[in-house]
């Protein structure tokens, strides 16, 4: 790719600029027919393509959902890994287990049991690069081409793009501010089945969902699943956000009463590192060997030294003090976007309010499409990510994720103060 292809990308918006680049690279060339159907559904994620814009000097970034590693014990850390090499590098350089190291799942056990499950059992758990990669491996295992999954409206853009790849028909469920309507759930299944569709599976992050920060109220969860239980289709629940509530105690997972009905995946990427890329998934014991079949048949096993770090991270530190200190560092960054939405944003905006995670969701009136308002907003200095990469419509949308967690209080505010003239020009052209 040449440096007069990227400059003409540059101007476009991100995932413009994307697919001029990759026109360019693959238009002319024989093998593009080689691609498969699947291949042809891989979309490059919007969020990544602004991730890599907003490492701009000058940017404040309320884009990326990432946590704010400022607060680990970084150079414990390094000394910890050194040792890990020094004293067992050759099990930690080495190929291991393909579900897991021993130790590691039954750490996760003790994890999910912070959550609230309490029965889980280590040979039921498979260790996956991140939660990303254990949704992969759902999908892979029970859709066939055509088949549905369900999701909430709106719903993590990774989620979709894993979808669309395996070439499975999404829908959606609408929420309110309590989550997922139970009642339209229900209504959505009929109609799917009365069309002959086969529902696989329910996607839901009931905790603090991704894009939205709306929770799931504790009177639904139990709802959620006796649906679809009696509809026959599996819960997928991921839940990466679900110990970093602001206050109280973490809800109790779909997965803590319904052992046979939820695949239940979680992630270390929100409570400690997302470079590491360990995540999980607690999977029924029925359909456990299927599962990690073809967990093991794309990565082989999980990084072994990545493993043993997490491990001796949660053996050897103070895990859960770590997250008490998130916790308190995202309330307060949650407060002062809050805060700074009430003070600079026009008339005729909404915007949720979270319990807990990493995002605040921004509604704008009727007929304001964000997705062109990204670039203006860029110009002034602030990123944010358009609300239409959370649903698989085609339709515009009038909604944006703002993400709160990496950026410190004063620059949330600058921030928001950047970003309020430009949805203001965008309201007043209506």
């Amino acid at each position: 790719m040449t440096n007069e292809t990227l400059d003409d990308a540059a101007g476009l918006l991100p995932a413009e600029a994307i697919d001029a680049i990759e026109r360019a690279a693959t238009s002319a060339h024989r093998h593009e027919n080689l691609f498969s159907e699947r291949a042809a559904n891989i979309k490059q994620s919007a969020v990544r393509d602004v991730f890599d814009i907003s490492m701009r000097p000058g940017l404040v970034s309320l884009a990326g959902g990432s946590p704010y590693l400022q607060s680990l014990p970084l150079e414990r850390l390094a000394a910890t890994a050194g040792s890990i090499i020094a004293e067992n590098g050759l099990t930690a350089l080495q190929y291991g287990s393909g579900q897991g190291t021993e130790e590691l799942r039954a750490q996760i056990c003790e994890v999910m049991a912070a959550e609230g499950i309490l029965d889980a059992l280590p040979q039921n758990v498979v260790i996956t690069a991140g939660s990303q990669s254990a949704q992969d491996i759902a999908t892979k295992v029970f859709c066939n081409p055509g088949d549905v999954v369900l999701v909430e409206n709106p719903t993590y853009v990774g989620a979709l793009n894993t979808f669309e790849a395996y070439q499975v028909q999404v829908e959606t469920v609408e929420m309110d501010g309590s989550g997922m309507v139970p009642d339209l759930l229900e209504a959505r299944i009929a109609a799917l089945q009365t069309a002959g569709k086969n529902i696989k599976f329910l996607y839901t992050i009931p905790s603090f969902n991704n894009p939205s920060g709306i929770t799931l109220a504790p009177e639904r969860r139990q709802e959620i699943v006796d649906i679809c239980r009696r509809a026959n289709i599996l819960v997928l629940e991921d839940n990466p956000y679900g110990l970093l509530r602001f206050d109280g105690e973490p809800l109790e997972p779909l997965r803590a009463a319904n052992p046979s009905d939820v695949i239940y995946m979680g992630s270390f990427s929100k409570i400690f590192a997302p470079g590491l890329r360990i995540g999980w998934a607690l999977v029924p014991e029925h359909l456990q060997r299927r599962y990690y079949l073809a967990a093991e048949s794309v990565t082989l096993c999980p990084p072994t030294f990545n493993q043993m770090l997490v491990s001796a991270y949660l053996r050897d530190y103070d895990w859960k003090g770590q997250i008490e200190t998130y916790r308190g560092l995202y309330a307060q960054r949650c407060q002062a976007m809050l805060a700074a939405l009430e003070e600079y944003m026009p008339p005729g905006l909404s915007w949720t309010t979270p319990e807990g995670g990493f995002f605040v969701w921004v509604t704008l009136p009727e007929g304001v499409d964000t997705y062109p308002l990204l670039k203006k907003a860029i110009d002034a200095g602030v990123v944010f990510i358009p609300g239409a990469a959370f649903t698989p419509s085609v339709e515009s949308s009038n909604k944006l994720r703002l993400a709160f967690s990496a950026v410190p209080p004063d620059a949330i505010v600058e921030g928001v103060r950047r970003l309020a003239p430009v949805l203001r020009e965008a309201i007043a052209a209506l």
